[in-house]
């Protein structure tokens, strides 16, 4: 038994961090799979040395060692009761690029988008290509041999392999790469764990009755993606145990090997010319699921680059996912099934012409309905929609989920009508409706049950269909595992698959290389058993959790936490676009992304023993660098609402510890301000005070916001004959003060008030309630649901389609659609309101369009303007009003900026503690794009906190649109 004194002074001996507290233990016991393993500890290795260290001890200590990059496998193949070995946060360089003969070196934890980025300018890539290519990294893909969409024209990873730097389990270093069979045989010479491994391999595989054991069980050669148990079917074909004069590369065997056989540090790949550079993707849709597989055969007979399915339960999860709903648009009536078939060619006349004679052949053979052509960003878009497949069958309200089991096989795609016929049968003998997508190309379709693998009746379905299935498989001479590995999921029926015979060869690989078994212990031989082990105790006594906010819609907070399935979206960095997840983008640490927020509090509200289950300090770890930017709302495929969650933690945590002075103060600034606001120009002097900043521990870098000298709501009131003083054509609006705009930027509520009045409607501020958004954001539901109930019961029969409520600041408007709901007493009313509010760009656009606001209302003088967009305006409401509203003016140019969260977030960025990170998340995408703009071009950015770090940051001013709009009437 490894003790905590043998932990501590491995840890003194490393170089990177290695852990082994609660927190990341169980943020690490999990993958995207349905298994949980509580790890030893986690390490983060620094260098080779550190990997030496690591596998001696784990040598001398009798345990094994999990090696995990992005953390996305669906087979449970990074999880386990060793020490996961997380090499994302090190092991991230190109080593070396040989644009002439088109190879480069890397280690395991690049991430393949970043790594194509690298080559997109010399006309190279590195063609295989996952759904989770944003994030996946390439250490990861030669573990699986992933393949992806584009293996129909350019192959799986194992054909991309060239060289391996490996570690044995003694720790010698090992090369493994193409050699002659006079080199292998010298490499057989000698006592090394080395040279055994080249012996024991071919005392193995010599024989010719073996070799004809290997060709009758494994799967078809004609089916590119074969990825059960070991590739000695790949070994075999080599001029070392045959007449081929293709020389062996061993690093071909340890693609797909999943860390059981040695640990890699180097990869050389060989990298393929881009495609040809115009495209046009024919979504042919279907009436069933069937029609669409008879199709495939039909549609493999031309030269596709992409042959893609999406069946109807995938399509109607992304109805009620924000962010893929809006990529979406192709899709005509409700089809069963779409596939995604994508043409390229050198010349759009070649292109257009490859797409007409596919549709004419799928028409003349009665196949599809509705064959919509995409063109451009078109195609990225239905892309992104399949590529969040996986990510939206968390989306499944319940318990019942989309399980990963059977969602690997692979047959000949000439088979896949009868395979898929005869699945579908099975399927209904158990009471299933399946989901269906993938990689129908090539003969891959990812099957999943829907089942609630907390109950056992489940579990045991489980175990029977993945047996039923893979028996099927068998019968099609296909491959159980096609490109997700065998894991812990599918390694105990790779027996079943390649026969025993071949099995056992399989287990001597692995006693050749790794002789006290300590590389990912029970994948691929000697597997864990698939239905043990699973994320949620059978049959246990569910949790009843009450919280202060309303989560019925998932049917409580602990199935929100639930819906995330590890898929990693979070994990994506800045250049993938998007928001999700700035707080890991500026770490780069597991810790702080989505996912692990969520596994954390899954984790502990699961297995509390606590009265107040919320009472951890690990929670308020995890929690604590969230920005609450709601990225996650929108941009995770699950829709896993972390700012929700995080919200709801602080409120349950503060009943049993008190909240600090600081977190009082800023939850309640309405309070403070109103008092400070007396004497508006001391109270600015005494908290831009550097004193002051250290005592309430604001970073004293910061510029804290001035009050200005008078309050909206006395503006307003001192005005309000005068600005109701003539006829209003466009009738009466109602203007949400809230409380930034009320005592800080008073001059753009000014502005919208003006604005407003000159376009022709009577502004209306009653005497409402401040937003409640400081003390959400800090966890003081109590005072935030007292506010909200206030402001429902004001505005309820105010506000209806003909008398709108219009908000300057967009986090406090849109907690009306948010929030509101959650936490107000009268539903109904909170969700009426919501439907008639808006932001006030939202507002301008809708009116433009309308026709009530017209282009001669503003200047013909030209202005460049460059737009940074809220985070809460990404994730509730639109980045497109804020645009047209600006492009309003005649001559003026708006662009939107492709920026993630400023950093800020409220009150986070002046919390001393935080200054860095929030820093860091401006640098990584607002702050450079800001410097790099000219003085001509105005800044735009619609949230408060947004312009104050574009200044602390810069040291630009940004104007909120109001402003640029109301500076542009005539």
């Amino acid at each position: 038994m490894v003790i905590q004194q043998n932990l501590n002074i491995l840890s003194n001996k490393l170089n990177g961090e290695f852990v082994f507290d609660n927190l990341h233990k169980s943020i690490y016991a999990t993958d995207a799979s349905v298994y949980r393993k509580i790890p030893l500890a986690v390490a983060f290795p620094k260098n080779n040395e550190d990997l030496k260290r690591l596998i001696q001890f784990a040598s001398e200590n009798k345990i094994t060692l999990i090696p995990r990059a992005a953390g996305t496998s669906l087979a449970g193949q990074c999880v386990g009761e060793g020490i996961v070995v997380d090499v994302s946060k090190h092991f991230t360089n190109i080593l070396s690029f040989d644009e002439k003969n088109k190879t480069i070196t890397v280690q395991p934890g690049i991430i393949r988008d970043e790594l194509n980025l690298f080559l997109k300018p010399y006309g190279l890539f590195f063609s295989p290509n996952t759904s989770t290519s944003n994030r996946c990294m390439i250490g990861g893909m030669v573990g699986n041999n992933s393949s992806g969409t584009t293996s129909i024209q350019y192959g799986v990873t194992r054909d991309k392999i060239i060289e391996l730097k490996t570690i044995l389990s003694d720790g010698s270093e090992a090369i493994f790469n193409e050699i002659s069979k006079d080199e292998f045989n010298s490499k057989k010479i000698g006592n090394s764990l080395e040279s055994n491994i080249y012996k024991s391999l071919y005392n193995e595989l010599s024989s010719e009755e073996i070799q004809q054991e290997i060709k009758n069980q494994f799967p078809k050669p004609e089916i590119h993606r074969r990825n059960t148990g070991y590739a000695i079917d790949e070994l075999i074909e080599t001029n070392v145990f045959s007449n081929s004069e293709d020389n062996i590369n061993l690093g071909k065997l340890l693609c797909g090997s999943e860390g059981t056989l040695a640990f890699t540090t180097e990869i050389t790949l060989k990298l393929d010319d881009l495609p040809p550079t115009e495209s046009m993707l024919v979504a042919a849709h279907f009436t069933s699921i069937e029609e669409s597989m008879r199709a495939v055969v039909v549609t493999m007979q031309h030269n596709l680059y992409m042959c893609e399915l999406m069946d109807k339960t995938i399509l109607d999860c992304t109805k009620n996912n924000r962010e893929q709903l809006k990529n979406r648009d192709f899709v005509e009536g409700d089809p069963a099934a779409i596939l995604m078939l994508e043409l390229k060619a050198n010349t759009k006349n070649e292109v257009e012409e490859l797409a007409q004679k596919l549709i004419e052949d799928l028409k003349n053979n009665n196949f599809g309905y509705a064959f919509p052509i995409l063109k451009g960003n078109e195609i990225q878009k239905a892309v992104n929609l399949r590529k969040a497949g996986l990510g939206l069958l968390g989306n499944i309200i319940g318990d019942k989920k989309a399980v990963a089991c059977i969602e690997d096989t692979a047959v000949e795609v000439t088979d896949l009508p009868n395979y898929i016929s005869e699945f579908t049968e099975m399927m209904k003998k158990y009471g299933q409706n399946a989901v269906y997508y993938a990689h129908a190309g090539a003969g891959e379709i990812h099957l999943r049950p829907i089942l609630n693998l907390k109950k056992n009746e489940d579990v045991e379905l489980f175990r029977t269909i993945t047996t039923e299935v893979a028996k099927l498989v068998k019968k099609y001479k296909g491959s159980f595992s096609g490109e997700h590995g065998d894991g812990i999921v599918r390694a105990e029926f790779i027996p079943l698959m390649i026969g025993e015979k071949n099995y056992e060869i399989l287990k001597h690989i692995k006693t050749a290389f790794d002789p006290n078994n300590i590389f990912n212990q029970g994948k691929i031989v000697d597997a864990f058993p698939m239905d043990k082990s699973l994320r949620y105790k059978v049959d246990r006594i569910e949790p009843e959790i009450e919280t202060i906010q309303d989560f019925s819609e998932s049917e409580g907070i602990l199935r929100v936490a639930e819906k995330c399935n590890g898929s990693g979206d979070c994990r994506k960095p800045v250049s993938a676009g998007g928001t999700m997840c700035p707080s890991y983008r500026a770490t780069k640490d597991e810790k702080d992304t989505t996912r692990a927020r969520a596994n954390a509090l899954r984790e502990f509200l699961t297995n509390s023993d606590k009265i107040n289950k919320f009472d951890y300090e690990e929670l308020k770890d995890v929690f604590d660098l969230c920005l609450s930017c709601k990225a996650c709302a929108s941009e995770c495929p699950s829709n896993v609402d972390i700012a929700a969650l995080k919200a709801e933690f602080l409120h349950q945590y503060y009943k049993t510890n008190k909240p600090t002075l600081r977190t009082k103060l800023f939850a309640d600034n309405v309070k403070y301000n109103k008092l400070g606001s007396i004497v508006p120009f001391i109270t600015n002097i005494a908290l831009n005070n550097v004193i002051t900043k250290k005592v309430l521990g604001i970073a004293t870098q910061r510029s804290i916001p001035k009050l200005y000298k008078t309050t909206l709501k006395k503006w307003y009131k001192s005005n309000v004959n005068q600005l109701h003083s003539k006829e209003f054509k466009n009738g009466e609006v109602y203007l949400f003060c809230d409380e930034f705009t009320n005592y800080y930027d008073v001059t753009i509520g000014i502005d919208a008030i003006e604005l407003l009045t000159k376009l022709g409607y009577k502004v209306i501020i009653v005497n409402h309630e401040e937003s409640g958004r400081s003390a959400i954001s800090k966890g003081f539901l109590d005072k935030a649901k007292a506010v909200i109930d206030k402001n429902i019961e004001i505005f309820k029969n105010l506000i209806s389609e003909e008398k709108p409520l219009i908000g300057i600041e967009p986090s406090a408007i849109l907690g009306f659609r948010d929030e509101y709901i959650r936490l107000a007493d009268d539903k109904n009313s909170a969700k009426n309101i919501s439907k008639n509010t808006f932001t006030f760009e939202e507002f301008i656009k809708a009116e433009f369009e309308n026709g009530k606001i017209n282009t001669s209302d503003f200047t013909n003088n030209s202005k460049e303007i460059k737009i940074h967009v809220h985070c809460h305006q990404k994730s509730l409401s639109t980045t497109e009003a804020t645009f047209s509203m600006l492009n309003i003016p005649t001559n003026y140019k708006p662009t939107i900026l492709n920026t993630g969260c400023c950093g800020m977030a409220g009150s986070f960025g002046y919390e001393k503690e935080h200054y860095n990170v929030s820093m860091q998340v401006g640098e990584d995408t607002l702050f450079p794009k800001i410097r790099n703009l000219g003085e001509e071009i105005e800044i735009s950015a619609a949230g408060t906190s947004c312009r104050h770090q574009i200044k602390d940051g810069t040291k630009k001013q940004s104007k909120h649109p109001i402003t640029l709009l109301r500076e542009a009437l005539k």
